[in-house]
């Protein structure tokens, strides 16, 4: 198996973490993981979005992520290549409050790090949030969103922990009802907001959220991938 993935990487194979071919069922390893039991959870199925085969998600006065674990080198495969497709931006959402920190769509990448790349507060902040949260909560994560009116490419922490870097990847509603095609650097996102501390990709998890605005949304998300920086992205 380490032959063959190696062999894969030099050949500049794209690693896919996720493909959504099967109506209905959501893929093994991929699961619905709610962060607040007090919260409806977002509704996740495989279905035919915009003429594509994707996973849909549906959001009314709802939050829940579907996640599923990675092994990914960023050293060798540090560019997250997919597509997403949404209805609308949410409206009246605001990324600066936590009363408006809602997105039709979002792409998590997060991170595993070593003790000593965190601060005795952080480890005690981290383990306050996993008491409240479970353990799903990240050492760090990268968030690429769907905003309703920032200008792509804004960066910002987390209303909530500024252990989550935010990143613009699409903003308002011009390219609504319509797949996009995004292509992101997790590697230099990652070491830009973490100040080049050390850190292991260990999941990725989209979302639809609409729990703090009280209102509805809807996404749908198709070919995640890793590659190379030199490789193209595969559709």
């Amino acid at each position: 198996m380490i032959t063959l993935l190696a062999t894969a990487l030099a050949a500049g194979t794209p690693i896919w973490v996720g493909r959504f071919d099967t109506d209905g069922a959501l893929p093994s390893p991929w699961r619905v993981v709610r962060l607040d039991k007090d919260v409806a959870p977002t509704r996740y199925s495989v279905t035919t979005v915009g003429g594509r085969r994707a996973l849909e998600a549906r959001s009314n006065n709802s939050m829940a992520i579907l996640v599923r674990p990675i092994s990914v080198d960023l050293s060798k495969t540090p560019i997250l290549c997919w597509r997403w497709y949404v209805d609308a931006p949410v409206e009246g959402a605001d990324m600066r409050r936590k009363s408006g920190d809602d997105y039709a769509g979002r792409v998590y990448v997060a991170f595993d790090m070593p003790d000593s790349a965190l601060s005795v507060g952080t480890r005690l902040k981290l383990g306050i949030a996993r008491r409240l949260f479970g353990k799903h909560v990240p050492d760090a994560a990268v968030t690429y969103v769907w905003d309703n009116r920032n200008p792509v490419g804004t960066r910002r922490k987390s209303a909530y922990t500024d252990r989550a870097q935010m990143i613009v990847a699409e903003s308002g509603g011009a390219e609504a009802g319509r797949w996009v095609s995004e292509r992101a650097d997790v590697g230099a996102d990652f070491d830009a907001a973490f100040e080049g501390d050390p850190g292991r990709p260990v999941q990725i998890a989209v979302a639809s959220d609409t729990d703090n605005t009280h209102g509805s949304a809807r996404a749908a998300f198709a070919d995640l991938h890793f590659v190379s920086r030199g490789t193209p992205c595969q559709s």
